[in-house]
C-alpha cells in the first residue's frame, strides 16, 4: 500500500515526521506488546479485502491479479500463491540491500495463510448490487489495514518494501510503483488474472484511504528506539 492525497484532518496525528517510514529493527519487549495488534489487525484486515475484492467479480488489485492467474495456472490456492510470491520477492531485496523487520516476515506469511482462511467463507453473490458493497468494503479493507501495518512501524511487506527499495536508488516513488504495477497486472492478466472496472476504482482510491489510515493509526518512533527510516 501507499500513500496518496487527503485533505489533512486537524484531530489525527501527524505522520510528516522523521520517523514516517521508520523500521524498528529490534523492538523491546513494550514496544512489541503495543505494536504487534495494529500490525495483525492490519494483516487481517487486508486478507478479508483480498478475499472480498475475489468474491466480487468486478476485478482485482494488480498484485492480486499476478496471484489469481499463477494460481488459475498452477491449480495452487490463491493463498499459498501469495505467500510463494511473497517470499520469491523477498529475494529480489537482497541486491537492493533492503532491510526487512519483524512485520515484513509476519506480512510475508499470514496475508495469505489467512486469505486461504477467509475466502471460502464469503459467499460468490449474483447481484450487482451485493457485489458493489463488496468491492467498496474490500477497498476500505485494504486502505484500513495498510494503515494500520505501516503505522505499526515493524517492517513493509514484500511487495512495498521491493518498492520503497526501488525508489532508493534514486527512481521516483510514483514511477516506481506505475512500472512495477502496470507489469504484474500485465503478467497476471496474460496468465488468466480478473480485471476490471474494480481494478481501476481499487487503484485510484486505494492511495487516499491508506494515507487517511495512517494518520489515524500512526505509532510515532521513540527517539531512542533501534529503527532505520524507510524511503
Amino acid at each position: 500500500m501507499s500513500s496518496g492525497s487527503s485533505a489533512p484532518d486537524p484531530g489525527a496525528p501527524r505522520v510528516t515526521g522523521p520517523d514516517v517510514g521508520a523500521v524498528i529493527m529490534f523492538p523491546s519487549r513494550r514496544e512489541l506488546v503495543r505494536r504487534l495488534p495494529p500490525l495483525l489487525g492490519g494483516i487481517a484486515l487486508i486478507s478479508l479485502g483480498i478475499s472480498l475484492s475475489v468474491q466480487a467479480h468486478l476485478g482485482l488489485a494488480p498484485w492480486d491479479v499476478l496471484h489469481q492467474g499463477v494460481s488459475r495456472r498452477t491449480g495452487a490456492s490463491l493463498g499459498w500463491v501469495i505467500v510463494a510470491v511473497g517470499f520469491v520477492v523477498l529475494l529480489a531485496w537482497i541486491p537492493l540491500h533492503q532491510r526487512l523487520g519483524i512485520g515484513t516476515i509476519v506480512n510475508t506469511v499470514l496475508v495469505g495463510a489467512l486469505t486461504k482462511v477467509i475466502l471460502p467463507v464469503i459467499g460468490v453473490p449474483d447481484a450487482l448490487a451485493v457485489r458493489i458493497p463488496m468491492l467498496l468494503a474490500a477497498i476500505a479493507a485494504f486502505g484500513i489495514g495498510g494503515g494500520l501495518y505501516i503505522g505499526a512501524a515493524l517492517g513493509p511487506g514484500p511487495r512495498d518494501g521491493l518498492m520503497t527499495a526501488i525508489t532508493a536508488r534514486g527512481h521516483r516513488l510514483w514511477v516506481v510503483r506505475t512500472v512495477l504495477e502496470l507489469s504484474v497486472l500485465l503478467a497476471g492478466w496474460l496468465l488468466g488474472g480478473d480485471v476490471g472496472v474494480g481494478t481501476a476504482l481499487i487503484a485510484f482510491s486505494l492511495g487516499p484511504v491508506t494515507h487517511f489510515a495512517i494518520h489515524r493509526f500512526h505509532l510515532p518512533v521513540p527517539a531512542d528506539s533501534d529503527a532505520v527510516l524507510g524511503e
